[in-house]
C-alpha cells in the first residue's frame, strides 16, 4: 500500500450527491462530513491521461462501454483522497495549517514507523503571551503546547516548505474550522444584455494550499505482473506531477502537484 500526496494550487470542486437550495456542495464523507476526493475521480483522471491502450488495460482493466462485454479488473487500485492539513486565515499568524487527531491517525496508519500523535493544541509556533486568532476562534497562549517533531508529519517536498505554522485541534473544532474555510463561489447567469438571468448559486471547493493524500496499490489480479504494474503506476504519477481533478478546468480549478 502506497501513498501519493497532493498539494492544491487552486480550489478543488468534486461534485457532491446532494444540492440544498442554491448551494452546490462537494463530495463529503458520510460519517464525518469532511470534504474528500472520491477514488473514482482520481482513478478516472489517471486512466484518462494514459495514451497506451495496453498499459491502460493492464493497470485499470476495461470500462463499461468498451468493446469487451465482460468487465475485467486491472492490476492497481486507487483509494479516496483525504485531508491531512488545511490552511485557515489567522489575524495573528497569517496562515495556519490545521489538522486533528483523527486526520493524523488516518495518515499514520500507513506509515512504517508510526509517529507519536501529538496532543490537541500542539503547534509549531508556540510563543509566550501570544494568542492565536483563527476566524471566529481565539486560542489562549496558555492552552498551546510545543510540537517539537512537527516536521515529521509534513511530507518532504519543495512545495511543502511553505507549510511552517501547523496546529492540532480537537476533531470537532477542526471539522468546524474546515467547514468555515471552504471556498464558496457565487455563480450567476447573464443574458445578452448583461443582466442577471434567473437566480444565483454558491459552489463549494476545497481551498488551495491544502495538503491531501490518496492511497494506492496492487490488486490480487496483478500476481506475476506486480513489479511491472507498480513501476507503471509510479511512472504515471511522476510523469504527471501537475494534475487536475474535479470540474471547472477551464477556470483553473482543481490543479495540484502530486508525488509519492
Amino acid at each position: 500500500m502506497n501513498q501519493t500526496y497532493l498539494y492544491l494550487f487552486a480550489p478543488l470542486h468534486t461534485g457532491g450527491t446532494t444540492q440544498e437550495g442554491n448551494l452546490v456542495g462537494i463530495a463529503r464523507e458520510s460519517h464525518t462530513n469532511l470534504p474528500y476526493i472520491p477514488s473514482s475521480t482520481i482513478r478516472g483522471k489517471l486512466r484518462a491521461i494514459i495514451g497506451d491502450q495496453t498499459i491502460k488495460f493492464q493497470l485499470f482493466g476495461n470500462e463499461l462501454g468498451d468493446n469487451n462485454a465482460q468487465l475485467e479488473q486491472g492490476d492497481i487500485w486507487i483509494g479516496d483522497g483525504s485531508i491531512l492539513f488545511l490552511p485557515v486565515p489567522s489575524l495573528s499568524h497569517g496562515i495556519v495549517w490545521i489538522t486533528s487527531p483523527l486526520l493524523l491517525h488516518r495518515w499514520a496508519r500507513y506509515q512504517e514507523n508510526l509517529p507519536q500523535i501529538p496532543e490537541v493544541y500542539s503547534c509549531s509556533f508556540k510563543q509566550n503571551n501570544s494568542n492565536v486568532y483563527l476566524k471566529d476562534a481565539i486560542l489562549k497562549s496558555g492552552d498551546l503546547k510545543e510540537w517539537k517533531n512537527w516536521r515529521d508529519f509534513i511530507p518532504q517536498n519543495n512545495i511543502t516548505q511553505s507549510i511552517n505554522k501547523v496546529l492540532v485541534l480537537p476533531d470537532q473544532h477542526c471539522a468546524t474550522l474546515i467547514e468555515m474555510s471552504l471556498w464558496r463561489q457565487v455563480k450567476i447567469k447573464l443574458d445578452e444584455h448583461k443582466a442577471v438571468h434567473g437566480g444565483f448559486r454558491y459552489e463549494e471547493a476545497i481551498p488551495p494550499d491544502t495538503l491531501m493524500y490518496y492511497t494506492n496499490g496492487l490488486t490480487t489480479k496483478a500476481n506475476g505482473n506486480s513489479e511491472e504494474s507498480l513501476e507503471e503506476l509510479n511512472s504515471l504519477i511522476s510523469n504527471n506531477k501537475i494534475i487536475q481533478f474535479g470540474g471547472q478546468e477551464s477556470l483553473g480549478r482543481g490543479f495540484c502537484q502530486q508525488w509519492n
